[in-house]
């Protein structure tokens, strides 16, 4: 006879109950409501308890997590020990899976394999890989599989990482602002660390093992000397602590003139012994006190922030130093090739390329130089990073934004899973061959052993972690596509929608629709047709297409555009900064003619004339103007599909969220608005036929100001 606990049942009945009514989205995609009775029924039958073959804290996890899972899903607790149809969790090292022949050395130590099986008599879901991290990966993908309205009666999956390192950076300041973050304070509690570990610890570890990520750097990459002060160090060993069942390691930004600051040293020139004595003494300090950590990620002469060229020093130079101190304990370090600074004065887009291509082969073993998706910030949509397919012989780990710094906050609905794999897809020709920038981030023509995609998060000490429910899409499409770059936008949105939402395809459909055209509609009503950089200077929310006064040329949104009354754009072919070179020579070709760039990007690479005929027959002026309208026009259309959902998706997340489409709405007005009086300013034209004016004249968006955007530390 089935055992039930009465207290779990009552938990787990309330909980479906007032979920009805309301949620807060806290549980995320982790919240395991029950589902239909008939699923619910074919569940009971195929899952009747949780059996472990092992002790670790890995494998307790895993088993707490599907016990959890299960119990909500079904509507009550699993039966304690043994029974005729458990959920067996168990590495390959026990001899019963071993005698099964499971194909599991092909899937690493990440991998996992669940299939029916019959096992000692009985028929067995079996959950196992060739370690307990593959069991645990293997039990969260059980749990999606359930909840995207798969059954286990036979089921067979299985799956390995094809990116060895799945990192968050979060940009956390240790005063518990978080840069470039909109769901409010930092998540780590400096103050009350290392000593209260916050049960939110323990749920940030789940939600990112669910998706499998196993790196978190804890730290802002503009980095304060303290986080790598003992007190910190200590700090920094608790949330290892927790995350280390969850198979995360923990990663620190480092500054590069802390041995000056830390150290009372009077250089941080990478080839002075001193120097490099200091780095090795504390990174054994913190090996000491986190066993398995996982290294540094560094950012160094970009912003500000010191490197190695104020020693005239190269940047192996100082990633290499660094490499050599954290070796011994099987550490890596993360390089940025962000390298923004006042040293490249006729393309900023250039300066990574020229700083980090005559390096390429010089960088030790453990390090990986660490890539922006595109070659200046983060922008809606840009050309992938020239060095993507420039540096064969060196690891690049692939960065991208999670937290939407330029595509309206926390409160535009903007899916970033069409700009990751945008990204992911477009073809370098790197040595001649249709090489993706996929291909190269899992380790391309070389089979680099060190891989890596990076992240930067989105996660804050809001209730929904997040900012909003459709921001956490943004996270859980970063884990599932780091994991496996080749998945896909839209499968990833229908998982997410399932998983978030449930599993009904009424609701499903409809929300997976509005995510997956959504980024274009930013795209369109910020910065259409390979515009980039136009926002607002500093906190980079709204429209600026117009400012000109700063100090530095690349500071100033006019530098990016270019737009004067012949025409608009930034000539990046030879008759300007030449950034087309590059790329390899054959997409450099196809890039240097506007007649065969893609028209997505055609003010990227090109400064044409107002004039120019489209593809659609409008002229470059109309189209741009036709854009800016779709994409109001798609925002006020995920309005109305949201609208028709209500009553399907519970009270309080379905009300945060029409709100802040509301807001999105009026902002992408503001947007379209805006930027054509601007540009209708400087071309002297009129709108075409049908097209609505701005609802103010431009000294009226000029007047527009937000003094105290979150996000950006006044």
């Amino acid at each position: 006879m089935r055992v039930r606990w009465l207290c779990v049942a009552v938990a787990v009945a309330m909980a479906s109950t007032t979920g009805a009514q309301a949620e807060d989205g806290y549980d995320l995609w982790m919240r395991y409501r029950p589902l239909a009775k008939e699923a619910a029924t074919a569940l009971d039958r195929d899952a009747e308890s949780v059996e472990v073959r092992g002790q670790s804290a890995t494998l307790r996890v895993a088993a707490d997590e599907l016990r959890r899972g299960l119990a909500g899903l079904t509507g009550h607790a699993l039966a304690m020990g043994p029974s005729p149809h458990p959920i067996l969790l168990a590495t390959s090292a026990d001899g019963d899976v071993g005698r099964l022949g499971l194909p599991l050395n092909d899937l690493g130590d990440e991998g996992y394999i669940v299939r029916q099986v019959r096992l000692g008599g009985r028929d067995v879901t079996l959950v196992t890989g060739r370690t307990d991290r593959g069991v645990l990966y293997g039990s969260f993908a059980l749990l999606r599989h359930i909840q995207t309205g798969g059954r286990i009666d036979r089921i067979a999956l299985a799956s390995a990482p094809r990116v060895k390192l799945r990192v968050l950076n979060h940009w956390d300041n240790l005063d518990g602002v978080v840069e470039r973050g909109y769901a409010g304070q930092s998540l780590w509690d400096w103050w009350t660390l290392p000593d209260f570990k916050d049960p939110r610890y323990t749920d940030y570890a789940r939600a990112n093992a669910s998706i499998g990520i196993n790196g978190t750097v804890l730290n802002n990459v503009n980095a304060k000397p303290d986080s790598l002060s003992a007190s910190y160090i200590a700090k920094a060993a608790a949330l290892a602590d927790v995350f280390r069942p969850y198979g995360i390691k923990v990663y620190l930004s480092a500054r590069f003139s802390a041995p000056i600051e830390l150290g009372k040293l009077k250089t941080a020139d990478p080839l002075d012994p001193q120097v490099a004595a200091w780095w090795k003494a504390k990174s054994d300090e913190i090996y000491r006190a986190i066993p398995d950590f996982g290294g540094f990620l560094v950012k160094a002469n970009s912003e500000g922030q010191p490197g190695p060229r104020d020693y005239h020093r190269s940047h192996a130079d100082g990633a290499n130093m660094l490499a050599a101190a954290v070796a011994p304990g099987g550490g890596i370090v993360m390089w940025r090739a962000f390298v923004y600074a006042d040293t490249d004065s006729d393309d900023r887009a250039k300066q990574a390329y020229t700083e980090f291509k005559p390096l390429d082969g010089k960088f030790a073993a453990n390090v990986i130089v660490q890539v922006k998706n595109g070659a200046i910030d983060f922008q809606p949509r840009e050309p992938f990073h020239p060095l993507f397919g420039a540096m064969p012989r060196t690891p690049l780990m692939l960065e991208f934004q999670i937290t939407k710094e330029y595509l309206g906050f926390a409160t535009h609905l903007a899916y970033l899973g069409p700009l990751f794999a945008e990204t992911l897809g477009s073809e370098t020709f790197a040595g001649g061959k249709r090489a993706t920038v996929a291909q190269i981030v899992e380790g391309g023509g070389n089979r680099h052993a060190l891989t890596g995609m990076a992240g930067v998060a989105n996660i804050g000490r809001d209730r929904d972690w997040a900012g909003s429910t459709f921001n956490q899409a943004n996270w859980f499409a970063f884990g599932r596509m780091a994991w496996d770059p080749t998945i896909g936008a839209q499968p990833v949105a229908r998982e997410w929608a399932a998983m978030t939402f449930g599993p009904n395809p009424a609701i499903v459909a409809p929300v997976t629709d509005m995510m997956m055209g959504s980024r274009e509609a930013v795209v369109d009503y910020m910065t259409p047709l390979g515009l980039a950089h136009v926002m607002a200077t500093g906190h980079h929310y709204g429209p600026g297409p117009w400012v000109a006064d700063l100090k530095r040329p690349e500071w100033n949104p006019v530098y990016y555009h270019r737009a004067d009354k012949a025409g608009i754009g930034f000539d990046r072919t030879r008759t300007g900064s030449n950034a087309v070179a590059q790329y390899a020579p054959e997409l450099a070709r196809r890039l240097a003619d506007p007649a065969t760039t893609p028209e997505r990007d055609l003010l990227w690479f090109h400064h044409v004339s107002w004039d120019r005929p489209m593809a659609s027959g409008r002229s470059l002026w109309a189209e741009m103007v036709h854009d800016y309208d779709r994409g109001v026009g798609y925002v006020a259309d995920m309005r109305q599909r949201w609208d028709g959902l209500r009553g399907q998706v519970d009270a309080e997340r379905w009300a945060k969220t029409a709100t802040y489409l509301g807001i999105q709405e009026r902002e992408a007005r503001w947007w379209r608005d805006a930027s054509l009086a601007y540009w209708m300013s400087v071309n002297g034209r009129s709108l075409p036929a049908g097209a609505a004016a701005p609802a103010h004249d431009l000294d009226w968006y000029k007047a527009q100001h937000a003094a105290f955007a979150p996000g950006n530390p006044q």
